[in-house]
């Protein structure tokens, strides 16, 4: 028996912790807080990238222009790093491995797992070689990131909370999504191409 969440079920209740989220404490955006990460990592190199400040409204100040904006917000959080946001994002991390650990039961077939490590349509397309699937999966992760920061702003902060508040700025960044993901997703996995590269 396959347990998985039926992907109707899941839309709502991601749509309800996204309502929830924002009702109650703030909207969720989660790419911030790889900047933050880098930042308290950089502070245990040198520890005169952040410091405290009279000054600025959030009590620290950093050499750093991007962490210094917004009175000191991003250098308080990575001197401060116990806050909602950079726990929400530890959370989340360990809901995933949850996640899966729970669905990788024995009662999940074989090929299923198989499946989730590698699907068919990359199997199809690249072969079944785990380095090339992991480094190019890294690759992407890495390119979202990349231009999250670029753009201010994850697909959570941008596409979820931000459509749902209306934000211009999330649809344009949707639209800028989709129109980028769809035709890289035809070039990649061309039914035509059938053949490992």
């Amino acid at each position: 028996m396959n347990a998985r969440l039926p992907w109707l079920a899941g839309g709502v209740l991601l749509a309800m912790s996204f309502f929830l989220a924002v009702m109650l404490v703030k909207p969720i955006g989660v790419s911030t807080q790889f900047v933050i990460a880098d930042a308290m990592v950089w502070n245990q190199i040198d520890d005169t990238i952040i410091t405290k400040s009279d000054t600025n409204k959030k009590g620290y100040a950093s050499s750093n222009a991007y962490l210094n904006k917004s009175g000191g917000k991003y250098a308080k959080n990575a001197a401060e790093p116990m806050n909602y946001s950079f726990i929400f994002v530890l959370a989340m991390m360990a809901g995933a491995g949850l996640s899966s650990l729970l669905s990788s039961s024995k009662s999940t077939p074989a090929q299923d797992a198989k499946e989730r490590e590698m699907p068919q349509v990359w199997r199809d397309r690249f072969g079944s070689s785990k380095t090339l699937r992991y480094s190019a999966a890294f690759g992407a992760g890495f390119l979202v990131l990349f231009g999250a920061r670029l753009a201010g702003g994850c697909t959570s902060g941008h596409m979820m909370s931000g459509i749902m508040q209306t934000s211009l700025s999330g649809y344009i960044f949707t639209i800028g999504v989709f129109a980028t993901a769809i035709p890289v997703a035809m070039m990649m996995f061309n039914s035509k191409s059938n053949g490992a590269v």
